[in-house]
């Protein structure tokens, strides 16, 4: 783990190099952030498969421990997040916009109140779940090479050997034999990091196998308390500076070492540390100490945690709340369309009524 946060330090200068381009993307990203970039360079879809992703959806820390920028738009549109692209006929968005508003309008009265909006959150969450489930089926058998419903370590370090472009047949003759590998520092980092969470994966009785359900608690910890736990701890790992396994605020919102070589870069550097700051003092530090443990972190990333996704629903209600009743009109989300689903409409209230 110390020596992913050397690396991450270490490149702070590219990602500064990188900050103009990003800033147009994502405004309130941090400028190290890795997870900003990761539409941007896609890795091979065979890695994709078998690589434990950076980014879950719904839930509100990335694997790196930067914030979720796409947290609101996810537990709210769930699945649908594709469908509201930026270059998506307005039109079009704000009916399908409409039709999710009455969706989450339980009871009809055309307002939605905070309990509706944690139900709907709650079911947004559930549905990344099936996806994930659904993900894992195809990821398994990429890795089951047997296909005896069983994965050993060194089958699933073939494959991803083979994924980062060593020659897969001389890989698993290498480990066949006990021969040495020789890969490079960056990957083997990964090797090792990988390995350590393989092992946590592995439910008692441990057996060095991992069978399907296993195998989505490795990709996926969210699904597992005990890798969520895990995660949690990985997390704490790299931002804790005292090793006193507990993030302060002034932990939790350091930067990457290097300058800020201009005043947009310095706009961004800003940004990312009011959002964190806020995050931490008023969402994640439960009992406002000043320190948050590793159990409140945990509570924090807990996507299926009910009283979260309460509090969730009375920040989102907040952001668009004109009318200051507590409850969202459909006029108000679709005025603030671009903080619910990314897409911004144009003449957002034309012929509301009539559609809806």
């Amino acid at each position: 783990m110390h020596g992913r946060r050397v690396w991450r330090r270490s490149h702070g200068m590219l990602y500064l190099a990188l900050l103009a381009l990003v800033y147009t993307m994502a405004t309130h990203a941090r400028p190290a952030n890795m997870s900003s970039l990761k539409d941007k360079n896609p890795s091979s879809k065979e890695e994709n498969e078998i690589l434990p992703p950076d980014h879950l959806n719904g839930v509100k820390m990335e694997m790196d421990g930067h914030l979720n920028k796409d947290f609101h738009q996810e537990v709210f549109l769930g699945k649908d997040m594709e469908e509201f692209e930026e270059d998506s006929e307005p039109r079009k968005n704000r009916k399908k916009l409409i039709d999710i508003f009455s969706k989450v309008d339980f009871n009809g009265d055309q307002s939605i109140s905070a309990k509706e909006m944690q139900r709907w959150i709650m079911e947004k969450t559930e549905e990344h779940f099936q996806e994930a489930v659904k993900e894992n089926k195809l990821s398994f058998r990429a890795v089951d090479p047997d296909g005896d419903g069983h994965v050993t370590w060194d089958e699933y370090r073939v494959k991803f050997l083979a994924s980062k472009g060593f020659n897969e047949k001389e890989v698993a003759e290498k480990l066949k034999n006990n021969e040495e590998l020789k890969v490079d520092e960056e990957t083997q980092e990964v090797l090792e990091s990988l390995k350590d969470r393989w092992f946590q994966a592995d439910n008692p009785p441990a057996d060095q196998l991992l069978n399907e359900e296993e195998f989505l608690s490795f990709l996926h910890p969210e699904h597992s308390r005990g890798m969520l736990k895990y995660m949690v701890k990985e997390i704490v790992r790299d931002l804790d500076q005292d090793g006193d396994k507990k993030l302060t605020l002034s932990e939790f919102i350091s930067l990457p070492m290097g300058t800020v070589e201009n005043q947009q870069a310095q706009d961004v550097d800003d940004d990312w540390v009011r959002e964190r700051k806020k995050e931490f003092q008023e969402v994640i530090d439960a009992n406002q100490d000043g320190i948050v443990t590793m159990e409140e972190l945990e509570e924090y990333m807990d996507p299926m945690n009910e009283y979260n996704a309460l509090n969730e629903a009375k920040q989102m209600i907040a952001v668009a709340d004109e009318n200051q009743n507590h409850n969202l009109e459909l006029e108000e989300i679709l005025k603030y369309s671009e903080y619910f689903t990314g897409s911004k409409l144009m003449d957002y209230a034309r012929n509301v009524h009539e559609e809806f």
